[in-house]
């Protein structure tokens, strides 16, 4: 009596059959995401000869405005400080051959995240959000939050200059962190679940206007606060793995709802229909419904910058920073798509191995 055959032929066709199909999608998500580096590379391309071509501006015609630069170097001046490190770093990692890996996840400081239209504006939300909010490090993930500081196991921090991490490389280079400081993950938190308003090139949200009990819009209010701070090219080019970009995610926890009027007078008229704050252009704060802030204003040291004077752009080049935001956006996806692709077909060589 003949003996039946532990590996029939029909089964490990099945298993070459699943083999192949992990390869070929693999091979097709591969192609894929090489055309979208392509295309990626190309439209930055272009826009950096736009920039090239149109030069960087002015801040104003006065020269009091704070521009990008300055806000850096007010925050290079803080020499203890988590912000003032990764300022630095980013400015000398290359020239110090630093391994700085572990900031992958960083986008940067608050401060110098946006930018407003006048010098004005830029006091008031500096004031209100503080100079610890201000130099906040952003990071993408909870993985990037985790990076950059290391424990031991009685939960000191390590700080030796031999470690890669924040307080390492600070050691290494001279530029010890003293005292805490925020940290903020875009992923953990509650973004803005509404529409944008259309066809706008910044992607402002379209939150309802406050209204009186008479339904009437307040007297004097001009916008809220996270629709009157600009991103820039880098920042509007950027978006989550859920696709959302920093209005909407950082900005808006940060501001929320805050209301901003021409006048204190005007913003006290609109009590009513105040629950998460407002600020008025002549130095008026009320912190959220019941809170208010008086004396007179501080003049934070971190502000945000001015947005150069005339500075536009013409629509093509709006259209491809879009094209820019969505193309990484799905280039994210596809990543995930290919490293489970990666994980099945080990998966099926294995078992095709052990059926053989």
């Amino acid at each position: 009596m003949s003996k039946l055959n532990p590996n029939p032929p029909d089964n490990l066709h099945s298993l070459e059959t699943i083999n192949k199909r992990h390869e070929d999608n693999l091979k097709f998500l591969t192609t894929q995401a090489n055309h979208l580096d392509e295309s990626i590379l190309d439209l930055q391309v272009s826009l950096g000869k736009y920039h090239s071509a149109n030069g960087a501006g002015t801040a104003s015609e006065s020269g009091t405005s704070c521009t990008e630069e300055e806000t850096v170097e007010r925050i290079l001046k803080l020499e203890n400080s988590a912000a003032g490190l990764l300022c630095w770093l980013n400015s000398h990692h290359t020239t110090q051959g630093l391994d700085l890996g572990f900031t992958k996840d960083v986008l940067g400081i608050v401060a110098t995240l946006a930018r407003v239209e006048d010098d004005n504006l830029s006091r008031l939300l500096s004031e209100y959000l503080g100079m610890e909010t201000m130099l906040a490090v952003v990071c993408r993930t909870y993985e990037g939050v985790k990076a950059l500081e290391r424990y031991d196991k009685e939960g000191n921090i390590k700080s030796s200059s031999t470690e890669t991490c924040l307080h390492g490389i600070g050691s290494s280079v001279g530029k010890k962190i003293s005292g805490r400081f925020l940290v903020i993950c875009l992923e953990d938190l509650r973004q803005y679940a509404g529409e944008f308003v259309a066809d706008d090139p910044q992607r402002k949200l379209a939150i309802p206007k406050p209204k009186l009990p008479n339904g009437e819009c307040p007297n004097g209010f001009l916008d809220y606060a996270v629709n009157l701070i600009n991103l820039d090219s880098r920042n509007l080019s950027f978006v989550t793995t859920n696709g959302q970009g920093l209005r909407e995610t950082l900005f808006y926890s940060l501001f929320a709802r805050l209301q901003i009027y021409k006048t204190r007078v005007e913003m006290l008229q609109a009590l009513s229909c105040i629950t998460n704050g407002a600020l008025s252009l002549d130095g008026g704060m009320i912190r959220k419904s019941g809170v208010f802030s008086l004396g007179s204003r501080k003049d934070v040291e971190v502000k945000f910058p001015v947005v150069a004077s005339g500075e536009s752009v013409p629509a093509d080049y709006i259209k491809s920073e879009d094209m820019i935001r969505m193309m990484k956006w799905e280039r994210t996806n596809m990543a995930g798509d290919m490293r489970r692709e990666q994980e099945l077909l080990e998966c099926a060589k294995a078992n095709f191995k052990g059926q053989a």
